[in-house]
């Protein structure tokens, strides 16, 4: 019975030791792949991801640990930042836009467009999943919101006054995105 055991350990251990002399321990390597793809670097966020695309499922007040105040305020609380105030608004340099709570992929920079109302506006979303919407009837007006596809966060509203070739308005929130100049890839 010894025997067989010390067998069933021996050939159990062995792989296991060949795989870590050639380096290919997989914890290691996830960590290491997860690091070089991650455009965006978060310390005290630790769901913040530009690869992983899995929802989440964050109560509000874990967000409000690890999200600075102004973010908290409009991606959870779906405040609004004051037209012609944000970092993007009047933005024409070549990239990617990301979601600053989750790190979620949402617009190229070619979708963008000038729509002089005070707040980054694009024509159409990254992918089908990065935005999804739900009805506002907040403020007395009726509106579609526009939130992450991944964390949920509020990012601004969708307007059907935009150009071709979807007719499109994603008026967003600066703050509600972060940006990677295509020239720093």
């Amino acid at each position: 019975m010894k025997t067989r055991t010390q067998f069933f350990n021996l050939c159990f251990l062995i792989p296991l030791f060949i795989l870590q002399a050639c380096g290919q321990s997989s914890k290691k390597q996830n960590t290491k792949t997860a690091a070089m793809e991650n455009k965006i670097n978060k310390p005290g966020n630790p769901y913040y991801s530009n690869t992983d695309t899995t929802k989440l499922k964050i109560t509000d007040a874990e967000w409000k640990k690890v999200l600075p105040e102004d973010v908290y305020a409009v991606m959870r609380e779906a405040d609004t930042e004051r037209p012609f105030t944000g970092k993007y608004w009047n933005t024409d340099e070549k990239g990617t836009y990301y979601c600053a709570s989750c790190g979620n992929t949402l617009f190229r920079s070619g979708a963008k467009f000038s729509s002089n109302c005070g707040w980054p506006s694009f024509f159409e979303q990254e992918n089908k999943k990065s935005i999804v919407f739900e009805n506002d009837n907040s403020l007395g007006m009726e509106r579609i919101e526009a939130l992450c596809g991944r964390c949920g966060g509020h990012l601004g509203h969708l307007f059907d006054d935009g150009p071709a070739p979807t007719g499109k308005r994603y008026c967003m929130n600066s703050i509600a995105l972060d940006f990677i100049p295509d020239s720093q890839k």
